[in-house]
């Protein structure tokens, strides 16, 4: 397994689980590898927060906004680019539900 080291913006780590980078042989004990990440996670995360928030946004500007939105998908964590969204197939995915309620009957 290879690991990355995200350091956090208010001080400590998260150790993070990583793809092996093509043409690095394992040694030592083990075989583990640490990489160290030049960005803290919270830096590297803020990006995906900054897409979800941008589909949020187009959803909730709709003519007939809904009730609820719910928006799904997976985040990867890599050394090198930080955190970015996650593939599944050939092509990016976001799993996104709408929902919208009938109004409320009026009471006499």
């Amino acid at each position: 397994m290879d690991y990355a080291n995200f350091e956090l913006a208010d001080g400590g780590t998260v150790l993070v689980e990583v793809d092996p980078e093509d043409g690095v042989v394992r040694v030592g004990r083990g075989g583990e590898i640490v990489q160290a990440v030049g960005k803290t996670f919270d830096e590297s995360i803020a990006h995906v927060r900054d897409a979800a928030a941008a589909a949020l946004h187009q959803f909730q500007s709709m003519t007939r906004r809904p009730d609820e939105v719910e928006i799904k998908f997976g985040v990867k964590l890599d050394a090198e680019v930080g955190a970015l969204i996650a593939r599944t197939g050939v092509q990016g995915q976001f799993e996104v539900k709408l929902t919208w309620r009938a109004p409320e009957a009026v009471k006499d």
